[in-house]
């Protein structure tokens, strides 16, 4: 019972914060009419470790806006119901999406050099997912929902994407991996809403913007609230909601309006800014450190606050937009030695219709 309390305490919380005022001077702008696809990869190998979370991968796909998308005429007629009933928010200038993401995160212990593991040290741990996101925006503020299907335990295949790593890399073997967490289908909702407060409302030349979010993530997989921010500066910054580490809700990489770099008529607009973030969570349960939610398991005893800080910078050439940051998280468990820092990397190219 009281994990089933407390969830339902984030789903009213996430409520609540989804009746946040929007009136944040909206721009009416074009809607941008083609799609973004971006990749995500991180690793702690830019950072020199092999431990905790080591490797993530993620492709997610962001469909271009569906505002008007009973005149489109690729659509069936039996599909404007279904889009209808989507949790969209309807208002000023919104902009309405769908994004389709596949991706895998890997966690592995401290020592993975030992067969037999050890009880104050993380379990091994893989997750392979699904998921599908419906995404509302306009120029100031973005509702984000996400559905989350996916798989812990052995046929997350994790083990054998590491071992094949290492293999190539010549890296340590894990030895580890019989004791890893066992397989069990995981399911997940995730809601954010963030405000984009530009510096400057030029769509060119130097320019900075902050973006605060807000969310909660209820599930099997992980359920937790989070709350953070970002801020930019740079030249020709792309009218987008940043770019943040793997979480559920964060696919804000797709063009709000035609003013953003990737979407100029004409010859190619390039860009460059740096960026910085930080997330702080609160979490009620974590698959990777609680272990099985319906079977006994190797598990850690989890901290109930953590918080992550990034850094970087940013570069758009054309319709890409490549970013790279720094990450640095704290202790997660109370037998962490220490805090974690690793590096990730995205990739975005916007399509134009």
């Amino acid at each position: 019972m009281p994990k089933l309390f407390r969830g339902l305490l984030i789903v009213c919380l996430a409520s609540a914060l989804s009746c946040i005022p929007a009136g944040l001077d909206a721009r009416e702008e074009k809607p941008v009419e083609g799609s973004t696809l971006t990749f995500y990869q991180e690793n702690d190998l830019y950072t020199g470790s092999d431990r905790d979370y080591t490797n993530g991968i993620k492709l997610t796909w962001i469909s271009p806006d569906l505002a008007e998308y009973r005149e489109d005429p690729r659509l069936p007629s039996w599909s404007i119901p279904l889009i209808d009933a989507l949790p969209f928010t309807d208002g000023n200038g919104y902009r309405k999406t769908i994004s389709l993401s596949v991706g895998q995160d890997i966690y592995t212990p401290t020592d993975t050099k030992s067969t037999n593991g050890q009880d104050d040290d993380r379990p091994y741990a893989g997750i392979s997912y699904l998921a599908v996101g419906f995404n509302s925006r306009n120029t100031r503020v973005m509702n984000a929902w996400e559905i989350t299907l996916g798989i812990v335990g052995p046929h997350s295949y994790a083990e054998e994407m590491q071992k094949a790593v290492h293999e190539w890399t010549n890296s340590d073997y894990p030895m580890g991996w019989e004791r890893q967490i066992e397989d069990e289908l995981l399911l997940n909702l995730s809601y954010e809403r963030a405000w984009r407060f530009p510096g400057q409302n030029r769509p060119r030349g130097l320019s900075y913007d902050v973006i605060p979010h807000a969310g909660c993530a209820v599930g099997n997989a992980l359920t937790a609230l989070n709350l953070g921010g970002q801020l930019r500066f740079g030249w020709n910054l792309p009218s987008d909601f940043g770019t943040f580490p793997i979480r559920a809700g964060t696919d804000s990489n797709a063009p709000i309006d035609r003013n953003d770099p990737r979407c100029v008529q004409g010859p190619p607009r390039y860009g460059v800014h740096a960026f910085v973030a930080v997330d702080g969570y609160a979490v009620l349960w974590n698959v990777t450190l609680d272990g099985n939610f319906m079977r006994h398991s190797d598990s850690v005893d989890k901290k109930p606050f953590t918080a992550r800080v990034s850094g970087g910078f940013g570069l758009v050439a054309g319709r890409f937009k490549i970013t790279y940051a720094l990450v640095t998280r704290t202790r997660e468990y109370e037998t962490q030695d220490k805090h974690q820092s690793y590096g990730t990397l995205t990739v975005s190219y916007t399509f134009r219709s």
